[in-house]
C-alpha cells in the first residue's frame, strides 16, 4: 500500500464500531477474513492523506469514485471484528454536514465554499449520493468523526479504566489515547446517561446528543467492540495534557453527581471537562 505522504494530520477524533464477521454477509464476510491477514494494514492517517490527496487536483475530488475496501481490524474476545471506512459514505455526509440545511448554511459561507469545493463538484456528489441511496437505503457508517474536540456525548459510553495511552506506540511510533468497550457496555450506559439527565431535567444538546449516538448504536451487531480513539488530536496536544486527560471519569462524575441530585459536584466536573476542551478548541484559530 503506497503511503500518500508522511506529514501528520491532526486534528481529527473518531468514534468506531467494530463488527465480528458474523455480521456480514458474502461475499463480503471473506473478504475482510482475507483482509485481516496482511502483514500491514492502513492507518486512519493513512485515510486523511489520502482524503487530502484528493482535495489537491482542480477541480478537486470532494468524494472518492469508489468505494475504500479498507477497514480497521481489532479482535473482542479472541473474536477478529472489523471497522469498514466507507470513505465514500462518510464524504457524501460529510459534504451534507458542510453545506448545512436551509438558509442557515453549514460551516462556511457560500463564497468560502465555492473556492474549498465548486458548486459544480457539489452538485454532482448530491446525485451521486441521491441514485446510491435508492439502492442502498440503509447504509451507515462505522465510523463518527470531528474536529478539534472529543464530543462531550462520546464519553458516556466509557469508563476510566478503559482508557488506553501510550506516550509513543511501539510499531509506528505515534502516540495513542483510546478508548474500547463492548458494545452490551456502551449501550447500558448510554441509557443510564440518558436517564439521568432526563430525570435530573438537565436536558438539552447532550440529551440530544446522547439519543442521536444510540441510534446509531443500534445498527450493529451486539457482539461488536466500540472506540473512541483521539486520532490526529494527540499531534495537537502535548504529551503532558494526555497524560493527565481524564475525560471519561469526568463525564462520569459529572453524571453520577447528577444522579445523587449533587448539582454543585457536577458543575465542578463539567467545568473540568470545559475547560480542558476549550483549551484545544482554541488552538484551530493559532497559527
Amino acid at each position: 500500500m503506497s503511503v500518500v505522504s508522511s506529514v501528520v494530520v491532526p486534528y481529527t477524533s473518531y468514534l468506531r464500531v467494530y463488527e465480528p464477521l458474523a455480521a456480514f454477509a458474502e461475499p463480503e464476510r471473506s473478504h475482510w477474513a482475507r483482509y485481516a491477514r496482511r502483514p500491514v494494514l492502513p492507518t486512519a492517517q493513512d485515510e486523511l492523506r489520502r482524503s487530502l490527496a484528493d482535495l489537491v487536483p482542480t477541480p478537486p475530488v470532494g468524494v472518492p469514485v469508489q468505494e475504500s475496501g479498507d477497514a480497521f481490524v481489532a479482535e473482542l474476545d479472541g473474536v477478529l471484528c472489523v471497522c469498514p471506512w466507507r470513505t465514500r459514505l462518510r464524504a457524501w455526509l460529510a459534504l451534507e454536514e458542510l453545506e448545512g440545511p436551509g438558509e442557515a448554511g453549514g460551516m462556511f459561507p457560500a463564497n468560502v465554499l465555492d473556492v474549498l469545493l465548486p458548486a459544480v463538484v457539489r452538485d454532482q456528489a448530491r446525485a451521486d449520493h441521491a441514485r446510491w441511496q435508492r439502492h442502498n437505503p440503509d447504509a451507515r457508517p462505522w465510523i463518527r468523526t470531528t474536529v478539534w474536540q472529543v464530543p462531550v456525548r462520546w464519553f458516556v459510553l466509557f469508563r476510566d479504566e478503559e482508557r488506553e495511552y501510550a506516550a509513543a506506540d511501539g510499531e509506528d511510533g505515534e502516540p495513542v489515547l483510546r478508548y474500547r468497550t463492548p458494545m452490551v457496555e456502551a449501550r447500558r450506559r448510554l441509557a443510564r446517561g440518558l436517564r439521568t439527565l432526563r430525570e435530573s431535567a438537565a436536558q438539552g444538546p447532550l440529551t440530544e446528543g446522547l439519543v442521536d449516538v444510540g441510534r446509531w448504536l443500534e445498527e450493529f451487531h451486539p457482539r461488536s467492540l466500540v472506540e473512541l480513539d483521539y486520532g490526529g488530536l494527540v499531534h495537537a496536544l502535548s504529551a503532558e495534557q494526555l497524560a493527565g486527560d481524564r475525560s471519561a471519569a469526568d463525564v462520569a462524575e459529572g453524571l453520577a453527581a447528577l444522579g445523587t441530585g449533587d448539582s454543585e459536584g457536577a458543575g465542578e466536573a463539567y467545568a473540568r471537562l470545559a475547560e480542558r476542551w476549550r483549551a484545544v478548541r482554541d488552538r484551530q484559530f493559532t497559527n
